[in-house]
């Protein structure tokens, strides 16, 4: 038993060392008096078929600012060398050889629109070759590639980049390059994001530049993106958004609290910081300017507008009789007219006096009546007797009256005629007084209601400006509401 166990293990060691020595065999037998730097064809004349392919891993980023879109890509090149056949039947059935790439000839396939410097592949990794002298080489590679930057719409932008490559040294005479796949192979994608991947088809082109007569082909692969919108929108848009609707409050606001302006200028602030957010993210174009750009504008020139009608509401409400006279058209159109179409309705006046100038108007008369009463006990006091509460009305007293004062007392008739009159035009002074008073406190809230009613006017203008400026602008984006499959 013990032997037949060393037998079987020495035939699988004797059988190991036949395999190597037939792949060292066979790696010396190819490589010898291989060349790396010259084209691998039989005839010189002879077009080399190369095929090349893409294969991406990742969508790193899109820098917008830059122009710059980052990817994780594996470069798949594959061609035929026919130094590199052999018959496997005289290696002990060898089918494929794994050689580093520094031993082969390979295309000098670069990215012709490269951001960064790293034109070529910086992993050399090893290339798979087959008897029938075919070469498979699949480098990896990270990219910036320049990517032209469509910001009209952002958030809601669809962007076209593409990744062009082609032979560097080689022209169209030399190198047939062939696109292996019709688009670009997902199957290791790692998903973004921020991004999806609508459609990335190869295209081959064939151009002559006007530096060289020979022609040059290259490959090039048309990446459609589309921005998950998600992030900006509840980041971005819709504070924007709230933000604005704050606008319209300012005109709900009473003018007596003294914060209006104050409000327009913390909206203004805001809108601000958001306008500088957005010049941090998009890239700096006088071209045209991106959608939530046009909508932070739209809303700061209403803030604006807010804050210039704030100031003339706020002189309009603190207006007085002394400083100002109203126009008999403002009392027709703002007190009568417009009130009705605003759905206002102002607080009818009473007539009646109120308690309170009722009381001082009975307290008037009872110490009007004590100081006559003091001076003559017999004194006709009816000119106080149609004393009001609202004008305080005081009759005139007659000649004949003050003659029969004069009859009644002789003693100090002259006196009490010179006290009476000084009572009564004591009392006629306080009547003017408050008449003239009510008639300031009426015209001051004429004043003050026509400010409400021009706030009233505005309100109802601000809100449909915004509702309609906000939908116009963030629904104008025609990919909003478009619905989209990402590329498998």
């Amino acid at each position: 038993m013990n032997a037949f166990i060393v037998f079987i293990l020495l035939f699988s060691f004797l059988e190991g060392c036949t395999a190597a020595d037939a792949e060292e065999r066979l790696f010396n037998k190819l490589f010898q008096g291989y060349n790396k730097l010259i084209r691998p064809v039989v005839n010189n004349s002879e077009i080399l078929r190369v095929e090349f392919g893409l294969s991406i891993s990742q969508l790193i980023n899109v820098d917008e600012k830059n122009q710059i879109m980052t990817t994780n890509v594996w470069m798949k090149h594959q061609w035929t060398d026919y130094k590199l056949r052999w018959d496997p039947a005289e290696y002990d059935g060898i089918n494929i050889l794994r050689i580093p790439s520094e031993m082969l000839w390979l295309p000098d396939i670069v990215l012709y629109n490269n951001a960064d410097g790293n034109y070529e592949v910086t992993l050399m990794t090893k290339a798979l070759v087959y008897p029938e002298g075919n070469v498979y080489w699949l480098p990896p590679a990270i990219y910036k590639s320049s990517c032209k930057i469509n910001v009209r719409y952002f958030p809601f932008d669809e962007q076209q980049c593409i990744m062009k490559f082609g032979s560097w040294t080689y022209d169209g005479y030399l190198i047939d390059l062939v696109a292996m796949d019709e688009d670009v192979d997902l199957e290791d994608y790692w998903e973004s994001g921020e991004w999806d991947i609508i459609a990335s088809p190869g295209t081959k082109h064939t151009i002559q530049y006007p530096c060289c007569k020979e022609i040059y082909t290259d490959i090039t692969f048309n990446f459609v993106i589309r921005r998950k919108p998600l992030f900006y929108t509840v980041n971005l848009i819709i504070p924007c958004v709230l933000i604005s609707f704050l606008t319209v409050l300012v005109f709900y606001l009473p003018s007596d609290c003294g914060e209006k302006i104050t409000l327009c200028i913390s909206v203004l602030l805001a809108l601000t910081v958001f306008l500088l957010l957005i010049a941090e993210i998009i890239p700096p174009t006088s071209l045209l300017i991106p959608l939530i750009g046009r909508y932070l504008l739209f809303t700061m020139v209403l803030v604006t507008a807010s804050i210039v009608i704030t100031v003339i509401v706020l002189n309009i409400h603190y207006r007085s009789p002394t400083t100002h006279d109203m126009p008999n058209w403002v009392k027709r159109i703002f007190l009568e007219i417009l009130p009705p179409l605003l759905y206002m309705r102002r607080p009818e006046q009473v007539d009646e006096c109120s308690d309170e100038k009722r009381r001082e108007s009975m307290e008037l008369k009872e110490f009007m009546l004590h100081e006559v009463e003091k001076k003559r006990q017999n004194s006709d006091v009816g000119m106080f007797e149609n004393l009001n509460c609202s004008g305080y009305t005081v009759h005139a007293i007659s000649d004949e009256r003050l003659s029969a004062g004069q009859d009644s007392s002789m003693s100090g008739a002259k006196s009490f005629k010179q006290e009476l009159k000084q009572a009564a035009e004591s009392v006629r002074f306080i009547a003017d007084h408050l008449r003239n008073e009510v008639e300031y406190d009426s015209v001051t809230e004429d004043w003050k209601y026509v400010a409400m009613v021009i706030d009233r006017i505005f309100l109802w203008i601000f809100l449909i400006s915004v509702i309609c400026g906000s939908g116009g602008i963030i629904l104008s984006a025609p990919l909003i509401f478009v619905p989209y499959t990402p590329q498998q």
